[in-house]
């Protein structure tokens, strides 16, 4: 494998030094450190790298990262497209045909030719730090992503399994609303069924619900959801039951996954999938939902960026737009630059 520009970090954690490259789960079954980016239509890239060391983000190098200017960005779904959308979703709910849809718009971008998602990394481990900021960069096999996710969505140690799904998302913890937590528990029980699938009897717990967790600029309601993975099960019985994640689509999950299809107008690719990590020779692994998430476009020269809100029958169209601005809003300025340029980017 030649591609020297091959690279993943997690956190602290770089992985240079790429072996191989495969779309097969299974692999993570086998040896060494591997970099996962599951798209949310299905595609899945497996990357094993070589060398894995602790070494911290660096800063910024100024003039590395050319970002888009805030207003050059455009929206698969505007507003009148979106709050129409939310509208048709709630009709749903009153025929009964689903509960609750994750419904999200693609902002995309013009980047020049040389733009690199590791410097973009660097700007957002500044101006928007997240528990789960993950970079993988694969330009041979088009794969660039930068996440800023706030969201776990797979956390493997040995035969136990965890999942932190968010939903409910204000401001300020004051400004959420009885339907944040409504809709918090509703995807808590159907994360529960995901991992029910291939847990052990009896071994899925929700140790914590609806725990407050501030993030830059915004709140979220967080739970965490953990079992014991069956002895005959393993990453691809996993993936296969537990994904696309259960709180950026809806429940029941497969009518969300109809009302997805028929209302957005864009791919979600990596944005809603997964990011992150597995050490196959330890056992362990942590993979991000990918949201508050950038993808590079080779073929299109763009920068890609999702955001989305969660509706249910009491959701109001115009704040279900304004949530998935408020998820943007602050992700946007980093990548233009504006964070760091005013000093805003370190504070949180």
């Amino acid at each position: 494998m030649s591609d020297l520009s091959a690279l993943a970090r997690f956190g602290d954690r770089l992985a240079t030094g790429l072996v191989d490259v495969t779309n097969d789960p299974e692999a993570l079954e086998s040896t060494g450190f591997w970099a996962v980016a599951l798209d949310f239509e299905g595609g899945v890239t497996c990357a094993r790298f070589a060398d894995v060391r602790e070494t911290p983000v660096p800063a910024p190098v100024p003039g590395a990262w050319h970002g888009p200017a805030v207003g050059e960005w455009t929206s698969s779904l505007d507003r009148a497209a979106y709050t129409g959308a939310v509208r048709r979703v709630r009709e749903q709910i009153a025929a009964g045909d689903v509960y609750q849809a994750n419904l999200c718009r693609v902002l995309t971008a013009p980047v020049p030719a040389d733009a690199d998602v590791d410097a973009l990394t660097a700007l957002l481990a500044r101006g928007n730090p997240a528990p789960y900021a993950g970079t993988i960069r694969l330009p041979e096999h088009g794969v660039e992503i930068a996440t800023a996710s706030p969201e776990l969505f797979l956390r493997r140690s040995g035969r136990t399994v965890e999942s932190g799904p968010i939903k409910g998302t204000a401001p300020t913890g004051a400004e959420l609303l009885d339907k944040d937590h409504a809709e918090n528990v509703m995807i808590v029980d159907l994360v529960r069924n995901d991992l029910g699938q291939v847990c052990a009897t009896g071994s899925v717990t929700v140790p914590d619900l609806c725990v407050v967790e501030k993030h830059p600029g915004l709140v979220h309601l967080v739970s965490t959801v953990r079992g014991t993975l069956r002895a005959d099960t393993g990453w691809p019985e996993l993936l296969a039951a537990a994904f696309p994640p259960g709180s950026v689509t809806g429940a029941p999950k497969s009518s969300a996954l109809r009302v997805i299809d028929a209302l957005e107008t864009a791919p979600r690719g990596p944005y809603c999938g997964g990011v992150g990590w597995v050490d196959a020779d330890r056992g362990t692994a942590e993979l991000a939902v990918g949201i508050r998430t950038f993808w590079i476009d080779r073929a299109a020269g763009v920068l890609r960026f999702g955001t989305g809100a969660g509706i249910t029958w009491g959701s109001d169209p115009e704040g279900e737009w304004r949530e998935t601005e408020l998820k943007a809003a602050r992700l946007l300025a980093v990548a233009s630059g504006a964070y760091e340029e005013s000093g805003e980017g370190r504070t949180t």
